[in-house]
């Protein structure tokens, strides 16, 4: 024997730590194997723990985004007791001399992401892109001798030209 192969075997090899492996099941003399086996048997591992299930949170009431005065309440009913009953969404274009008017148009369902608010019964829009210029305004129903027409309070804005058809919110 050479010296490099007596040093070679002198030397200690390093033993699997018994947690390093998988645990093996030694079968008993009288348990039949199949002879197709050519591994031994592991035993499987015991399932994880299973997941502690967190409460679901409670659903607090919120402010609706606008509020509508009894008169609004009102026309809004008439307008859904018409033939061909629809839906009124409120938005929000750029016009006018301070930059932002309000646009009211029919539709017959909410877009994707649109807000809708129902207060007594009657069911308003919110354009999803209008919905920061509009969030806490109150929505009123106007009617003199010469117009009628819905008017809004607003309490986001900062500006507004003098006839009152245009504004600007803070940003």
């Amino acid at each position: 024997m050479s010296a490099w192969s007596a040093r070679r075997s002198a030397a200690p090899q390093p033993q699997p730590s018994l947690h390093d492996s998988p645990p093996i099941v030694i079968p008993a003399s009288n348990t039949p194997l199949h002879p197709d086996i050519a591994s031994p048997q592991t035993a499987a591992r015991p399932p994880s723990a299973p997941k502690v299930a967190r409460p679901k949170p409670t659903i607090r009431a919120q402010k609706a985004a606008l509020s509508l005065t009894p008169l609004a309440v009102e026309r809004l009913r008439i307008l859904m007791s018409s033939p061909t009953p629809q839906l009124v969404r409120i938005g929000v274009r750029n016009k006018g001399c301070a930059g932002l008017a309000y646009h009211l148009e029919y539709v017959d369902r909410p877009a994707k992401f649109d807000e809708v608010v129902e207060q007594d019964g009657v069911k308003v829009i919110i354009d999803s892109k209008a919905l920061f210029s509009i969030i806490g305004s109150e929505m009123h129903w106007h009617e003199d001798a010469l117009s009628s027409k819905f008017e809004f309070k607003n309490p986001n804005v900062t500006d507004a030209c003098g006839c009152g058809e245009s504004f600007t919110v803070k940003t």
